[in-house]
């Protein structure tokens, strides 16, 4: 395969921006109608995800060997969405298709032979990771809402409970669906793991967001949902690990930085944990009973509010980064951010520019929203933002 054969022709697509993905569905829904249903009736949030995500990976085939990591959990996870391995030549068909109709009289033999090797590639990944991934756990779980609480008009904390156990590690994302849609948003615990197996969600509704305002305005104790597999790593501990912590969370990114707190509890490491929450406003504040419960329940976690308006100084904004290095150093330590991509792209640069290390900074990345089925960049994560319905 020539890759930059494959990346060159992929740039010049994507120059057509819109017209690609409208050709690409148009052209998939009308040879495969079955595969329709697998997406969402709304289109609008989808639109090039799919195609753009698609191309971007295989015109990057050359780093299969940090690909293939990724590619695996990706092929297992499109479990959730009926994603089966006779899918994926029919995407593969638009995919050619779809390069054929832009790329015109510089479509060549040679070039079609590169895609199709460099998608077979990818195909083949995630086809037999999904296959080994039957036998390890369902493609989602069916789990019972057993509370609901609104803690602001558009901010709810769900209590959920799974038929089954679904293991996951503090600070990973898990897929959530309401039945009676076909979207999947992830969103991560705000707890660690419990003998009793139930989960913690902190859900804003964004404006347009099928699936979390139907999470915070639309459902109720007794309610049923399907969850995914975790996903993720960049927000959970090391195993075994004894670093103290910095934990920088606004808006409800504070979920999995609580959840990591609680670890810490659980494995008994008494670190040192200082967790800096921020908000617009001290109404924005929607989980402090339970903070303060943490707090007083172990000696070692110190929580701080940060207010972002400050009335004495219009206009300005002040971050949870800016109060806690205001309030000292902490060089010595990991730190995790979670929050609104401003937010998270602001501490970010305000730890680099202060002498923190890359290797101490976990965060998730930015501008980042899982839509599906969508093959996403081998950098995508669940979003960290409050709109479009993602994550937080």
């Amino acid at each position: 395969m020539d890759v930059p054969r494959l990346k060159q022709s992929w740039s010049l697509v994507a120059a057509h921006g819109d017209q690609v993905p409208l050709y690409f569905y148009s052209t998939l829904f009308l040879a495969y109608p079955e595969v329709r249903q697998m997406f969402p009736t709304n289109m609008a949030g989808q639109r090039d995800r799919l195609v753009t995500a698609l191309g971007h990976i295989v015109s990057n085939v050359d780093q299969m060997d940090r690909l293939v990591g990724f590619l695996r959990d990706l092929g297992a996870d499109h479990r959730k969405f009926a994603v089966r391995a006779e899918h994926y030549p029919a995407v593969g068909e638009a995919l050619l298709a779809t390069l054929r109709h832009f790329l015109g009289d510089q479509w060549t033999d040679e070039l079609a032979r590169d895609w199709t090797a460099a998608y077979g590639l990818v195909a083949k990944v995630m086809t037999e990771a999904a296959q080994e991934a039957e036998a390890v756990h369902p493609p989602w779980w069916v789990a019972e809402i057993i509370g609901h609480e609104r803690r602001a008009f558009d901010v709810a904390v769900l209590t959920v409970r799974p038929q089954y156990l679904l293991p996951f590690t503090a600070g990973q994302s898990i897929g959530v669906s309401h039945p009676a849609t076909r979207a999947w948003r992830y969103y991560s615990p705000a707890n660690a793991p419990r003998q009793d197996g139930t989960l913690e969600l902190h859900v804003r509704a964004a404006p347009g967001g099928a699936v979390s305002s139907r999470l915070v305005y639309g459902c109720a104790v007794g309610d049923q949902l399907h969850l995914a597999a975790p996903v993720g790593d960049r927000l959970t501990l090391r195993p075994a690990g004894s670093a103290d912590l910095l934990l920088l969370a606004s808006g409800t990114g504070l979920a999995p930085l609580k959840a990591v707190a609680e670890q810490v509890a659980a494995e008994g490491s008494q670190r040192r944990v200082d967790l800096y929450v921020g908000a617009r406003s001290r109404s924005e504040f929607y989980d402090s009973d339970a903070l303060d419960k943490l707090a007083v329940a172990y000696p070692w976690l110190t929580v701080t509010q940060v207010v972002g308006s400050d009335l004495t100084r219009p206009g300005e904004l002040v971050h949870p980064v800016d109060r806690a290095l205001a309030d000292g150093d902490w060089r010595s330590r990991h730190v995790f951010v979670c929050g609104s991509d401003d937010m998270v792209s602001h501490a970010v640069a305000t730890l680099t520019r202060s002498g923190y290390h890359a290797g101490q900074l976990h965060h998730e990345g930015l501008g980042q929203h899982w839509y599906g089925p969508a093959w996403r960049t081998a950098m995508d994560r669940p979003s960290v933002s409050d709109d479009s319905g993602g994550a937080r």
